[in-house]
């Protein structure tokens, strides 16, 4: 079976279940699950019962896809994704995004819990993605092109949507929520990065760093979703000193901390769009 025909497959399979097109579909990264409890009249659908979907490994990534309201928003929200280095490829890890667009999402918000290379940032902190580099050097558009899903080559020359992150600034200012901006490098993982490499990404002008996200906009927009926004909570700080040690249950519990913030900031932002 191709791709375009599991993509079909999958689709037919959700589209009677998730009822109405949602507006906007949201990844949720590492500890940001509970997002999903924001859902109003919530249908949810494991993972594992979804046709040609991979199914989540990772601690703090629930395994299902929820469909319910966020004021008078539809949302398709995933809780938890896939990654590289659970030993999915490139394709089983963007299959998803694949997926909204044939049933037509419009929109993406991709969130993560992410290391913060910039030292002016701080644990907790929430920061708009500007831009994104591909340093897994893994391509999921890479291969034979299929014109139904996309061009040979898209542009990525504004990765991110200008009106969402300025909607999302907007928010952050009206609800007292301050957000970072920068950019965010995607390595594979999934060990955590070693000094010398934080130091390279700082002096390259990275801001933070992370195991996910940009294959998933690189299909984005690939695939023509219309509007693509990104937010990284920075869980812990990766500027290099050796002293600074880091683990899963770390990152988990300061997303969870972060979470009252990022939940407001998300919901507003759903509900202005």
């Amino acid at each position: 079976m191709s791709l375009y025909e599991m993509i079909r497959q999958t689709a037919d399979y959700l589209s009677p279940r998730i009822g109405d097109r949602p507006e906007v579909a949201v990844i949720l990264g590492s500890g940001l699950g509970p997002m999903a409890d924001e859902l109003q009249d919530a249908i949810r659908i494991p993972y594992s019962e979804i046709p040609n979907f991979p199914v989540s490994t990772v601690h703090g990534h629930s395994g299902q896809l929820l469909v319910g309201s966020i004021g008078s928003r539809r949302v398709l929200a995933m809780q938890g994704r896939f990654h590289l280095y659970e030993g999915y490829t490139p394709e089983q890890c963007t299959f998803p995004v694949r997926v909204f667009r044939a049933l037509e999402i419009p929109r993406l918000i991709v969130t993560n819990a992410s290391g913060g290379i910039n030292r002016l940032f701080h644990v907790g902190d929430l920061m708009l993605i500007e831009d994104v580099i591909n340093f897994s050097f893994l391509n999921p558009l890479r291969g034979v092109n299929d014109e139904r899903l996309g061009p040979r080559f898209p542009d990525m020359s504004c990765p991110f949507s200008p009106r969402l992150m300025a909607l999302a600034e907007q928010c952050g200012a009206d609800l007292g929520i301050k957000l970072q901006k920068g950019s965010y490098v995607a390595v594979t993982g999934p060990n955590y990065e070693t000094p010398a490499e934080l130091r390279m990404f700082g002096r390259l002008g990275v801001d933070a760093v992370g195991m996910s996200t940009v294959q998933e906009v690189l299909v984005a927009k690939h695939g023509g979703i219309s509007e693509v926004l990104g937010i990284s909570v920075i869980t812990d700080m990766a500027t290099g000193e050796p002293n600074l040690k880091v683990s899963h249950e770390e990152v988990i519990r300061a997303a969870r901390e972060a979470e009252p913030r990022f939940v407001r900031l998300v919901s507003e932002i759903i509900v202005r769009m």
